[in-house]
């Protein structure tokens, strides 16, 4: 293998490592939790999907509303 083609190879590996950590990361911190939204959409419900800024205001609203102590 050539040198240029070794680089090649190297840089799509680490591309590869950094895209799955960075998909890992979003996953991780809740970062992708409309991305996930809209896939569930689309599977299970009809109709238009809630845009994100509603998406992110319900999930807050939910997260907030109620409850949130044993006593």
């Amino acid at each position: 293998m050539t040198r240029s083609g070794l680089r090649r190879a190297l840089r799509r590996v680490l591309g590869r490592a950094l895209a799955g950590a960075m998909g890992w990361l979003r996953g991780f911190s809740g970062d992708d939790a409309y991305d996930r939204y809209l896939t569930h959409h689309a599977r299970a419900h009809s109709g238009p999907p809630l845009s994100r800024p509603a998406f992110y205001r319900e999930r807050e609203q939910r997260k907030w509303s109620g409850i949130t102590r044993c006593c």
